[in-house]
């Protein structure tokens, strides 16, 4: 494998104008089109952890990257070094869904031993500043508001609660006919619910006890369950993942539903979480045979596929909110950086 270490460095920032230099070590201001996601390739492969990892969150800025893993351990990198910084261990608890705060230095997470309480860790510490008690199931959705302190949690238990890091107490509870995915809008004024994977209702924060003010009922899916809502940058198209493969993309402003993504293996039914890029263009999808799958948003086609280096299932991919960074986790975590010679 190619020694990356003078571009992660230099990860490129998706919101500045297209440069002409097609140096891989000169890249800043590189615009995200369908020429450069074609040449993304395995930059550095992690082995940090020995189970599979199940979550993974940016920071803000996009300097940070934050994963939880089933072997209970929470490991921090740097993304413009390109390297692991600090592993932290969760071994009373255990660790699922992890999430940035606001605080550079605090995440939220849901539990998977002893009870399901949400926790809030401090990582310069590696100690907790509050717990979340409520649930009484495994907590399935977890997501913080992109402008404040609140964040939002739902459960098998059949319920969505919201929260404020301030306070200990739920701050709103919703009681749910089946299991929830849920998210808030880019803009943290709404946020969507997803019921038995047949039915999205979207509502005020500032009144969501008084019922959602939009329900888009869909046809139930028959081999699959939603595992995870998005909502698009844009706030224009909202995405389903499933445990089957497929992934629908919604419009956020009339339900209609856009495109449905297949053509991808998940032959485990894992809970496949794709994402989309930061400028809304491209969704990317992860396989049970190791590629990268990316779609266009707009008109639903196949850009290209990626291969990586590990045959093992990459069962998240996300994008740098701020950098061209492609991340895919399994047992191991793949950064994937664009090789700009293949241009």
């Amino acid at each position: 494998m190619r020694d990356e270490s003078q571009l992660m460095a230099t990860t490129l920032n998706t919101t500045t104008s297209p440069t002409n230099s097609t140096s891989n070590n000169n890249v800043e201001g590189l615009k995200l089109t369908e020429a450069v996601v074609k040449t993304f390739r395995n930059a550095r492969v992690f082995h940090e952890n020995t189970d599979r990892i199940n979550a993974l969150d940016f920071s803000a800025n996009g300097e940070t990257l934050i994963t939880s893993s089933d072997d209970d351990s929470i490991v921090i990198y740097d993304c413009q070094a390109g390297s692991a910084k600090k592993t932290l261990n969760s071994k009373k608890y255990g660790v699922d869904l992890i999430r940035f705060t606001h605080a550079p230095n605090t995440v939220i997470h849901s539990s998977t031993k002893i009870d399901d309480t949400i926790r809030f860790l401090s990582l310069h510490d590696n100690k907790y500043i509050r717990y979340f008690p409520g649930h009484v199931r495994k907590v399935i959705t977890l997501s913080m508001s992109p402008v404040d302190d609140i964040f939002l949690s739902g459960s098998l238990d059949n319920t969505i609660r919201l929260w404020d890091l301030k306070s200990a107490n739920c701050a709103g509870l919703m009681h749910l006919n089946g299991r929830p995915v849920a998210n808030f809008d880019p803009e943290g004024l709404i946020f969507g619910a997803g019921i038995t994977s047949e039915m999205i209702k979207l509502y005020d924060l500032r009144s969501f006890d008084k019922g959602p003010f939009s329900t888009f009922q869909l046809p139930k899916e028959k081999d699959c369950e939603w595992t995870s809502l998005k909502f698009s940058a844009d706030g224009k198209t909202i995405m389903l993942t499933t445990n089957g493969n497929i992934i629908r993309l919604i419009d956020a402003f009339t339900g209609q539903l856009k495109h449905t993504l297949s053509g991808f293996t998940n032959t485990k039914n894992m809970p496949i979480e794709a994402s989309f890029s930061p400028d809304a263009q491209f969704v990317f999808c992860g396989a049970s045979d190791g590629r990268i799958h990316c779609w266009n948003a707009e008109t639903g086609n196949r850009v290209c596929t990626l291969v990586s280096d590990s045959m093992s299932g990459q069962t998240i991919v996300s994008m740098n909110p701020k950098f061209m960074l492609l991340v895919s986790a399994s047992n191991q975590l793949i950064f994937w950086l664009p090789h700009l010679d293949d241009l």
